[in-house]
This record gives C-alpha cells, sequence and structure tokens, in this order.
C-alpha cells in the first residue's frame, strides 16, 4: 500500500536487480553491464540522486558528476561535494524543488522508500547471485509495468538482462 507523501517532487528508485532480488554482497555491485551503467547516468544525470553511505563509499568515482549527491548516514560528517544527512525524510526536503530525485540505493535506502516513489526504473538480471543485499518485493497491485523492453545480452558479462519501468 501506497504511503502518503507530501513530497512534490517525483521520486524515482533505479536500481539492477538479479533474478532473486540480490542487488550486491559485501558491499559491491555483481556485475557490470557497461549499457545499464551509461542508461543509469542518461536517466539520473542533472538530477539528485540519494544514496547510503555504504552506496556511496562503493561507487567507483565519486561524487557522480554533473549530479546533486545526497548520502544518507547516521555519521553526519562532511563528505566534501556531498550533502550529507540524518534521514530520508531530510534528503527530500532538500530537493523539494526538484522535479524529480533518483533514489539509487542501497537496500535499506531502498525499502525505506519503495512505499512513496512514484516511479521505478528496474533492470532485470538474468541470473541468480549470492548476495548479502536485496532489492524489496514489487507489490504489482500498487505499480502498473508501463515499459518492459526486449531481452538484451551482453557478452562481457555472459548474461541476459531487459529493462522495467514501473508508474503509480
Amino acid at each position: 500500500m501506497r504511503q502518503t507523501s507530501d513530497y512534490k517532487v517525483k521520486i524515482s528508485i533505479i536500481a539492477a536487480v538479479a533474478e532473486n532480488n540480490v542487488i550486491g554482497n559485501d558491499n559491491a555491485l555483481l556485475w557490470h553491464i557497461s549499457e545499464d551503467l551509461k542508461r543509469f547516468k542518461q536517466l539520473t544525470e542533472n538530477h539528485s540522486v540519494i544514496m547510503g553511505r555504504k552506496t556511496y563509499l562503493s561507487l567507483p568515482f565519486r561524487p557522480l558528476k554533473n549530479r546533486r549527491n545526497i548520502v544518507i548516514s547516521r555519521n553526519t560528517s562532511a563528505i566534501e561535494g556531498v550533502e550529507v544527512v540524518s534521514s530520508v525524510e531530510k534528503a527530500l526536503n532538500l530537493c523539494k524543488n526538484d522535479n524529480e530525485v533518483f533514489i539509487i540505493g542501497g537496500a535499506s535506502v531502498y525499502e525505506q522508500t519503495i512505499g512513496i516513489a512514484d516511479k521505478l526504473y528496474i533492470t532485470r538480471v538474468l541470473k541468480h547471485y549470492f548476495g548479502d543485499a536485496y532489492f524489496p518485493m514489487i507489490d504489482e497491485k500498487n505499480w502498473e509495468k508501463t515499459f518492459h523492453s526486449k531481452k538484451i545480452y551482453d557478452e562481457k558479462e555472459d548474461l541476459y538482462f531487459y529493462y522495467e519501468l514501473y508508474e503509480r
């Protein structure tokens, strides 16, 4: 069930999810799909991106260029080039004048925001992985799948994937 939201900003979640809902292990992605990373950049560029501290620290290049980086952490010590806040609510309040904000991970931040999100940009990785971070279940009674791409093969990772878009 959708939680009510006082936020005017469109809240979008973006994630790459394995068949068994795994999104990572030991604070790292389990695949490197170049096409998906390019899509992530294209969708999130010139927007605010909200993430947990572990997700931020796992980024190969940080902060993410051409995006407003907001990190949620209990430890609110300053990080150069990043706004650090202690809650999802405070992060979203920073974005109240944005037209769309992207939640980019990790599992805890996804769990806290899936109930108030307006869109889910999901990359389905058609492979099972062992991991310790999972994407929350998508209750399809509360979402309409408005896009489903064809399967795409990634030769380097030797796997298939496809894109989905869910909207409220």
